[in-house]
């Protein structure tokens, strides 16, 4: 059976470093992100996320229960955490 989460996202994200650390916006004047892959909300003033794994560009986020199923499939390492 296929995961509905996986929706080419190796494309940009095959063998990515990551951080676990709390959200912050990318930029000046964004609000929220979502999970690369089951698309919750990340958000500093939200409830369902505010830490997650992010890459070291801090552009994409993934939320703990994601990161866990596709660690491995992705090959992803993880860098050390930073707050």
């Amino acid at each position: 059976m296929a995961d509905w989460r996986l929706q080419g996202q190796e494309r940009f994200l095959k063998a990515a470093t990551f951080r676990k650390r709390q959200y912050t916006p990318y930029r000046v004047g964004w609000d929220h992100d979502h999970c690369e892959f089951c698309g919750t909300k990340f958000s500093e003033h939200h409830p369902d996320l505010t830490e997650g794994y992010v890459t070291t560009d801090g552009y994409h986020w993934v939320c703990e229960r994601c990161f866990d199923d596709f660690r491995e499939i992705f090959e992803w390492d993880e860098a050390p955490a930073t707050s």
